[in-house]
């Protein structure tokens, strides 16, 4: 990954976390992806979702505006955002962005289709809209959570929508999902009980973490590749 990412991402994050985090296969597959097309990304830019903006200061464009919704299962107090929106209007003019970037966000969206028609109805003719949703999740931000959609599912959500889909692609694979998913289970149903003990705690996190994100950079390198389950879609269409 380029050196200047670390740097505008502080690798230790929550968004660029180290081999030793629970959450490093999905954060560092999704970091990697969407580095690769913020170049498409331009002038005046809606972030639907936006939550903290863990994504700006990658993202060179000449406005960035944060949208988000009041949602019961994701706190808000400490976050970036400009405009909260009521989950069905957003409070923009037509054709008002050259932009819209969204990342995690699609799977709490309960009603996509008035949602996708908004976006398109803000952002401008031959305007680029970059999404991210995930594919291997457990359920989070309970109660809301909506849905996981499969490559066929967002190409079809995206083109019904009026959009045209230019570029698709499928982050982290099969071996990623499957330590991923094994990372959480650790994560949420062994650590429990070392919660009065600290410095084994602490210790047997890092160690498992560690080992478990190393076995999938290297076995996912010796294996045939295999992303018929994956992580993540990434998505990038354009308004006509």
């Amino acid at each position: 990954m380029n050196k200047s990412i670390n740097f505008l991402i502080p690798r230790g994050s929550d968004f660029n976390p180290r081999i030793s985090a629970s959450p490093y296969l999905v954060r560092n597959r999704l970091l990697y992806g969407i580095s690769k097309h913020i170049d498409k990304l331009n002038g005046k830019l809606l972030d639907f979702g936006c939550g903290a903006k863990p994504y700006k200061n990658i993202i060179n464009v000449k406005e960035y505006i944060g949208l988000d919704f009041p949602s019961e299962g994701h706190d808000h107090s400490n976050e970036l955002i400009d405009v909260f929106y009521d989950g069905k209007n957003i409070p923009f003019e037509d054709d008002t962005f050259d932009s819209i970037f969204s990342s995690e966000v699609f799977e709490h969206v309960f009603n996509l289709d008035e949602v996708l028609h908004e976006l398109f109805r803000v952002l401008k003719p031959g305007g680029i809209i970059l999404i991210t949703c995930p594919f291997v999740i457990g359920e989070h931000e309970q109660p809301n959570d909506f849905a996981r959609y499969t490559s066929f599912a967002l190409k079809h959500i995206m083109v019904k929508g009026g959009f045209d889909v230019v570029h698709y692609e499928k982050l982290g694979g099969s071996i990623d999902s499957i330590v991923q998913l094994r990372l959480t289970y650790f994560q949420k149903n062994i650590m429990p009980y070392f919660e009065k003990i600290p410095v084994l705690r602490s210790l047997l996190r890092k160690g498992v973490n560690t080992f478990l994100n190393v076995y999938a950079n290297i076995i996912g390198k010796l294996l045939p590749k295999s992303d018929e389950l994956y992580l993540n879609n990434l998505i990038i269409c354009r308004k006509p």
